[in-house]
């Protein structure tokens, strides 16, 4: 191929809606330019600086083909590699790459790295009350709209206690029960599936939120409402004890939205310790990590649910797209709705049709994106209170 070389390197961090975003665009001397989504909501501004202090002065004048060498050339320029700001901004530019190289052979994504694995991926979304009665309304609206796969909490993570017992004076914080949480979610999967049966499929997310021995009672216990899977029930660096978890419960655990690093995922893929994988594609480096962690998942009988949440740019959502096309061992994919001001900010963003994502036919990724409005929803920080979530007697927990 004749050389298409890397003339300049753009960043925006924006707030168009609730949640940060970082998009990173790449022009090249052809006049063919791409999207890429480096979002890490949390620090923006830190991914933005890798991005236009390390990462531009490093790969103007290379070759935007050689999307392999130059992913490793970002992972290694740093010396201490795998951290979520670096793989972030190494993300931008990698999902950038290959929607050049999309847009160049006037092929889709996911075309490009070998066609169709299905008709249509199919989509969950979340159902989210605060009691059953306006939980079964989001639940009614949910199944009107075609889906048969719905995430179902009630209140935020770790639920909403009623007459939680704390210590005078408090620390700051956001307050929960494991035991309180664990009956309430335990009533509610009963109560949903007295009620709808088999119209659906539940998941649930808990949000690494208890401790291990918690974690497998819990498993156990929900073994007769047949999720679809069962979410974080431990954080990464507990995981360990998914091994014990296996060997007691058949519910199907899902993992991995925290992961930066291989050696996080290896021994629990290769020892099958959990069935789907919710990698975060812009958190392990892009499209071209997420490739090879997909071919290794599916080799082990392990399936793939990309992260797809609320803070995620409607670039990194197209790419989930085209990866779960394309891969045989995708499952399904997650799916909230798009809010206007992301609607005006980018263009051809994919949306669930009765339950199922298509394919997207425009060449490379196929988002769009206005620079030009983007100027107007400058970053803001805010302090996320829900990370500092503590149990009742004022300890800090994984959130």
């Amino acid at each position: 191929m004749t050389p298409t070389i890397i003339t300049d390197i753009k960043s925006f961090a924006i707030k168009p809606d609730r949640h940060n975003l970082l998009v990173v665009k790449v022009e090249t001397d052809k006049g063919v330019s791409g999207l890429g989504c480096g979002t890490f909501q949390f620090r923006p501004l830190a991914v933005q600086t890798v991005v236009e202090e390390y990462l531009k002065p490093l790969l103007i004048g290379r070759d935007a083909n050689q999307i392999e060498d130059i992913w490793q050339v970002m992972n290694v320029n740093s010396y201490w590699r795998n951290g979520p700001i670096t793989n972030n901004a190494i993300s931008g530019v990698d999902m950038a790459l290959w929607d050049i190289k999309g847009k160049l052979a006037d092929m889709p994504l996911y075309q490009l790295l070998g066609g169709k694995a299905r008709t249509a991926i199919p989509a969950y979304t979340h159902a989210v009350a605060d009691n059953l009665d306006d939980l079964y309304g989001e639940i009614d609206k949910f199944l009107a709209e075609g889906y048969r796969y719905i995430r179902c909490q009630l209140g935020f993570y770790g639920g909403n206690p009623e007459n939680l017992q704390t210590p005078e004076q408090p620390i700051k914080g956001s307050y929960f029960d494991q035991e309180d949480y664990m009956q309430t979610t335990l009533k509610m999967f009963k109560a949903v599936k007295e009620k709808y049966g088999n119209q659906f499929q539940m998941l649930h997310d808990v949000h690494e939120r208890l401790h291990p021995n918690q974690a497998i009672q819990f498993a156990k216990a929900t073994e007769p409402y047949n999720l679809f899977f069962l979410e974080d029930i431990l954080p990464p660096n507990q995981n360990e004890w998914l091994s014990q978890l296996r060997n007691q419960s058949a519910t199907p655990i899902a993992t991995g939205e925290l992961f930066n690093n291989p050696m996080e995922w290896k021994e629990l893929v290769r020892n099958r310790q959990i069935d789907f994988m919710r990698a975060h594609v812009s958190q392990i480096g892009g499209i071209t990590p997420a490739l090879k962690l997909a071919h290794f998942c599916e080799a082990m009988g392990v399936r793939i649910a990309w992260h797809t949440p609320s803070d995620i740019s409607s670039v990194g959502l197209a790419v989930n797209t085209h990866l779960n096309i394309h891969l045989h061992n995708a499952a399904i994919q997650e799916n909230i709705d798009i809010p206007e001001n992301t609607r005006n900010l980018f263009g051809n963003i994919p949306a669930p049709e009765k339950g199922f994502f298509y394919p997207i036919e425009q060449s490379g990724i196929g988002v769009t994106f206005n620079e030009e409005l983007a100027e107007e929803h400058p970053v803001v920080y805010r302090p996320h209170e829900w990370t500092q979530s503590r149990t009742p007697d004022g300890t800090i927990v994984t959130p």
